[in-house]
């Protein structure tokens, strides 16, 4: 069994014991092989908005990322994946949308979005947030390069260009093939988010065979609806990607990266506490995930 390490590194700690740190990482690696799993991937970085904005500070920050990269070289987990969203995460409107079976799934709607204040944030531009970027490459892929981990950059979620005042620049086709050739490297890649991918007006199937070996990790979850407004689906329902299709497209390119169901419909009788992350919507999906890739490449 493989395990991805999702969205830990929040709180602050001692400066011996950083989550981020390879002491942290080999305890939470400890954890998951008593249950007989092997983590191959970090969601999560150190707190990074400083780089993001390019704002004083940032090389602090940026040493963290380095230090996380070699202590998961060290431990053998060969992915991390990151963002490139400032001063706040992914976003939703709603978290209660009834569903078929009285399932709860999330949802977004650009309207309600805005009608909220705009979120306080230091000034800056999508084209200086281009080259923040860019200087982060410069500083963390050799180290990625030299310690056998891939960076898979994370779609803006939602997939688009400002978000209550906050500017994005991960939210098209476009954005990731100039990612791509900031820094010509197989351990600078793609995270790719169906879900977002979805609402970025694509064929999925063919940017899956584009991007090829530059994808590292996959998040295998669909929406209905567009960037503006959408909500998010049942793995097996209608929804904007053919979900068989993009699979039979991750066969073709020979992924052999991590990939998980992502965001997942809280059933009924569940809390709804932490919406998209309940348990029985998830072994739905991974039981849907598991028959296609059987189905198209029976083992």
């Amino acid at each position: 069994m493989f395990a991805a390490l999702d969205g830990g590194f929040r709180g602050e700690s001692k400066t011996d014991d950083l989550p981020w740190s390879e002491k942290s990482l080999a305890r939470d690696q400890s954890v998951f092989a008593a249950e007989g799993m092997t983590v191959v991937a970090i969601e999560d970085t150190v707190p990074m908005d400083r780089v993001r904005l390019g704002l004083p500070g940032r090389d602090e920050d940026i040493a963290a990322v380095v230090q996380q990269i070699e202590a998961m070289g060290n431990l053998g987990i060969g992915v991390l994946c990151y963002n490139w969203m400032p001063i706040s995460s992914w976003s939703r409107t709603a978290s209660g949308i009834p569903s078929r079976g009285g399932a709860l799934v999330t949802g977004f709607r650009l309207a309600d979005a805005e009608a909220l204040a705009e979120v306080e944030h230091p000034e800056t531009s999508t084209e200086a947030m281009w080259d923040a970027l860019g200087y982060f490459l410069q500083a963390v892929v050799p180290v990625a390069e030299r310690n056998g981990v891939k960076l898979g950059m994370h779609p803006d979620d939602p997939p688009l260009p400002r978000l209550r005042g906050v500017p994005r620049i991960m939210g098209s086709a476009d954005a990731y093939r100039r990612l791509l050739a900031l820094y010509d490297s197989p351990a600078n890649g793609v995270t790719f988010c169906q879900g977002n991918f979805a609402l970025m007006d694509i064929d999925g199937p063919a940017l899956i065979r584009e991007f090829g070996k530059r994808i590292q990790f996959v998040h295998f979850r669909n929406v209905r609806g567009a960037a503006a407004d959408f909500v998010e689906i049942f793995h097996d329902d209608d929804g904007v990607f053919d979900m068989a299709e993009c699979m039979r497209a991750y066969e073709s390119i020979g992924f052999e990266g991590p990939l998980r169901p992502d965001h997942v419909p809280t059933m009924a009788g569940e809390s709804n506490e932490r919406p998209g992350y309940e348990t029985l919507g998830r072994l739905f999906a991974l039981g849907y995930i598991r028959g296609l890739q059987h189905a198209i490449s029976p083992r």
